[in-house]
């Protein structure tokens, strides 16, 4: 119990102290503050969208599924990675606006897009509500984490009552600091949570020093775990594909991943750190499926496959490791939960309660509000997870919050990739889908069996795609707004100057006028 508390004690100095030692002397601007002055490297673009990307629960619930079912684990594998790479043919044209148009945030970018704060507002709320469970459930996790660190002498809720605690008082930095506390302490909880582990794994495989499992183990794994579902089980045909798909849409449009994209410090950052996020995040999470695959035989793992990667750390190397699987989690899940908190925070300021009072609010109101916005987000998930930790249809909010996220897909590639559809097709496509998916998601939790096992969130995409269409012929567009989307995409495929409208601007108007200030992109 003592080494284990101690080596999570150690981990978190560590992160308060590069926080304190990176903290600017002077107050933030609001741009500093929300995407770190658009000025970081390859690295920390890359680690800060791993971190943001991979959750503690991802040494839980998805080493459990490899542990427990073999390498329908390795599903995640396909569209984190597909994800990844979609992030780099959209990443010259999301950067470019976001800095010729001062973007900060998706919903931002939805705005200036469709040219309506009303879109802004229905996408940044779609993002915040989707967001909200995986804080609760994170919460949750770090609960789970003191029970094992422990060794099983801290009741359920204490050990819950402390990871609520220690993850509040992380809050105090993200609050503060914003975007950069996160930049800065991601490269060093990524290296943890995903180097180290990997590394970790990869030696566990060899079989050396004592191993548990080895590579010769995987060709003893049973037909069972080598089989997917919808192979002649209940599933229907189309579920891992669904899921595949899902995800694959799902990691574009979740605020924390899609916002890295405006902390880079050019074009050519962003491209070099999606390519450095998938030789990361590929590598680590091929080694840790195999190593979940090759324990499937492992009597304590058959037994509870959730816990398997504590008991085969424990199993490797006694205490030492078991208190390593546990930091390696934590700094995971912390790292997930700070990028969840920021973003919302963020959003609630410069989405919604910006565009709802009208005028102008200054760097200092805005960073204010978000700072507020971050400490009532925190507090109502620790209430709701301390409420609701033996619940276990909470696990429904998760899926509901991943199937509605993806329908921010959209108006988000359509309107990125094709100069057509307006915000009346983006308002009511976005709401319906998200509608649908929600509804079917409650009736229908895992797959609809009537639709060969599609998930929810599939059918309330076209659902939505089929509204935006629709109703954006029907409405039409004027030739105003054809000039100033047609303005846009000639920032976004060549560069120019662009034509940069305030937040209180609706529709933003195309043409130049006194409320209109031109500026110049920097050169990549």
């Amino acid at each position: 119990m003592a080494i284990m508390l101690g080596m999570l004690l150690a981990f978190y100095g560590v992160v308060i102290a590069i926080l304190y030692i990176t903290k600017q002397k002077t107050a933030p601007t609001f741009d500093e503050y929300s995407v770190g002055g658009r000025s970081y490297g390859t690295w920390f673009v890359a680690m800060s969208y791993i971190n943001s990307w991979w959750p503690g629960s991802t040494f839980i619930a998805f080493f459990g599924l490899a542990a427990g079912a073999g390498v329908f684990g390795l599903y995640a594998l396909a569209y984190s990675t597909l994800g990844v790479a979609f992030m780099y043919l959209m990443a010259t044209r999301a950067w470019r606006w976001g800095k010729a148009y001062d973007l900060r945030t998706q919903p931002d970018l939805l705005r200036v897009r469709f040219g309506s704060n009303a879109v802004r507002v229905v996408a940044s709320i779609i993002g915040v509500v989707s967001l909200f469970p995986w804080v609760v459930l994170g919460m949750q996790a770090l609960g789970t984490l003191f029970e094992i660190a422990s060794a099983g002498t801290w009741s359920v809720i204490a050990s819950l009552m402390v990871g609520l605690v220690v993850i509040l008082i992380r809050q105090i930095w993200t609050v503060q600091m914003g975007m950069r506390g996160l930049i800065m302490t991601d490269m060093f909880q990524g290296f943890v949570a995903y180097i180290v582990s990997g590394i970790v794994c990869a030696i566990m495989l060899t079989g050396a020093f004592n191993s548990p499992i080895s590579w010769s183990d995987l060709g003893q794994v049973g037909e069972k775990f080598l089989t997917l579902p919808g192979d002649g089980d209940t599933y229907g045909p189309f579920y891992i594909a669904a899921l595949i798909f899902t995800g694959v849409i799902g990691s574009l449009c979740w605020p924390t991943s899609f916002q890295r994209i405006y902390t880079a410090s050019s074009v050519r950052t962003v491209k070099k750190g999606t390519l450095a996020t998938i030789l990361v995040s590929a590598t680590f999470y091929t080694v840790l499926m195999l190593v979940g695959i090759a324990a499937v035989n492992i009597p304590e793992v058959a037994a509870a496959p959730q816990e398997a990667w504590f008991t085969l750390m424990e199993q490797f190397g006694g205490t030492w490791l078991l208190g390593l699987a546990v930091v390696v989690v934590f700094a995971a899940q912390m790292g997930h939960t700070d990028a969840s908190v920021q973003v919302a925070g963020l959003q609630v300021a410069n989405d919604i309660v910006a565009t709802i009072r009208k005028r102008p609010l200054s760097d200092k109101q805005l960073t204010l509000i978000s700072k507020v916005s971050m400490v009532v987000y925190m507090l109502l998930a620790g209430v709701l997870a301390f409420a609701t930790f033996d619940f276990d249809r909470l696990q429904l909010l998760a899926q509901i919050s991943y199937q509605g996220i993806i329908q921010l897909a959209v108006p988000l590639f359509f309107g990125i990739f094709w100069r057509g559809g307006n915000r009346h097709g983006a308002i009511w496509g976005m709401v319906s889908g998200f509608v649908i998916a929600a509804v079917l998601t409650g009736v229908y939790p895992d797959d609809i069996p009537a639709l060969g096992s599609l998930t929810s969130g599939i059918v309330g995409l076209v659902v939505n795609a089929v509204v935006f269409l629709v109703v954006s012929a029907i409405t039409g567009r004027t030739d105003e707004e054809r000039l100033r989307v047609e303005a846009m995409f000639r920032v976004a495929e060549r560069g120019e100057s662009a034509l940069v409208a305030p937040d209180d601007v609706e529709p933003v108007s195309a043409a130049p006028s006194d409320a209109l200030v031109e500026r110049t992109e920097d050169a990549d």
